[in-house]
């Protein structure tokens, strides 16, 4: 028997999170826990998310995932995440439980094609904002040095990356 696997997709606006982590949360299947709909949610009944505050979307995301994990449910985080403290809540998430755990960054090295990403889509959370070309080149992102798959979503496309992490994850979760 497999273990349930907390899958960590990280990357900037515009790398394909949302995209490969609903087909990847759909194929296992995993509860699908968006950063963008949790915090979209908190928003519209007036939180803000500043100071010591910034981070409650994750917490909220992580506590889900926990209590997927402790049911023997995978979950897919589909988060920017990019910052050290991060680190520590899917830390926290899994300790103490039988769960296995993947973080796939992801990356769009051709600018131009990210930019364009960016400046095409449209949002599908009521209420939502994305942020322009201009906010997601100056945002401060560390990449994790944690991570166990690092996928290039210029290079490659949506079908071989999707299998990439269901390889990986089912690697994950088998081994001891």
């Amino acid at each position: 028997m497999t273990r349930p696997v907390l899958i960590t997709l990280c990357g900037l606006p515009g790398t394909g999170k949302t995209t490969l982590s609903r087909a990847v949360a759909t194929a296992l299947p995993a509860q699908h826990l968006r950063i963008d709909t949790i915090e979209a949610a908190m928003k519209a009944r007036g939180f803000k998310f500043d100071g010591a505050s910034g981070d409650a979307g994750y917490l909220v995301a992580y506590a889900l995932a926990r209590d997927a994990l402790t049911l023997g449910q995978s979950a897919v985080v589909d988060a920017v995440h990019g910052w050290p403290a991060a680190e520590r809540l899917w830390s926290k998430a899994l300790t103490g439980l039988n769960a296995a755990h993947l973080i796939v960054e992801l990356t769009c090295s051709d600018v131009a094609a990210h930019r364009k990403r960016i400046e095409t889509r449209a949002a599908d959370i009521v209420g939502m904002t994305l942020p322009d070309w201009q906010a997601v080149e100056g945002r401060t992102y560390l990449p994790s040095d944690q991570c166990d798959l690092m996928i290039d979503t210029a290079t490659t496309g949506i079908e071989a990356a999707i299998a990439l992490i269901l390889e990986a994850a089912r690697d994950t979760a088998t081994r001891d």
